[in-house]
Formats: structure tokens, C-alpha cells, sequence
């Protein structure tokens, strides 16, 4: 069981919102409350953002956490940007 799966009580959310690092010093998930309630996951990743890189790889911890197949997400805002909304399927 991974670090998000234990803050939500292994509830699969529907939507994540993520803030990503790319070029960090190693891979890892970080979850935080935001002041107005909203729940942010830090993905800091090895990666640089080149080329679509680093989504892939962030897709690819995401699947990884969740025990799901890389399908099963799909990012719905920020393809280029460093806050994401990846959409959770659950099949």
C-alpha cells in the first residue's frame, strides 16, 4: 500500500490534483492538505519535462501507487504545465 492510498483510506479518488517536479533528486510522492481543504500530491521525478518524459514516468508512479494499469489515467489539464489533473479510471 502507498503513501496516497493510506490518506485516502485505500480509496481510489476519481481526480488527483498534482503539482509536479521534474529534474528532483529522486522519485517520490508527497501528499498535502491545502488551506481551503483541497488535497495536493507532490510528484517530484528524475525526469526532465522533455518530450512528454516526464508525464509518462509520473503516469507511470501513479499506476504503480494505485496498483492499476497505465490506462487508467489520464491527464485532463496541464499536459505542459507543472500542476496537473489526472482523471482515475478504475477498470
Amino acid at each position: 500500500m502507498g503513501i496516497i492510498l493510506d490518506f485516502f483510506n485505500n480509496q481510489i479518488p476519481d481526480v488527483l490534483h498534482i503539482r509536479a517536479t521534474p529534474k528532483a533528486s529522486s522519485n517520490r510522492l508527497k501528499v498535502e492538505t491545502q488551506d481551503d481543504g483541497t488535497v495536493l500530491i507532490r510528484a517530484y521525478l528524475t525526469i526532465a519535462p522533455e518530450d512528454g518524459k516526464a508525464n509518462k514516468a509520473l503516469i507511470k508512479m501513479l499506476a504503480k501507487e494505485f496498483g492499476l494499469p497505465l490506462g487508467s489515467f489520464e491527464i485532463t489539464h496541464g499536459l505542459k504545465s507543472r500542476h496537473k489533473t489526472i482523471r482515475v479510471g478504475k477498470s
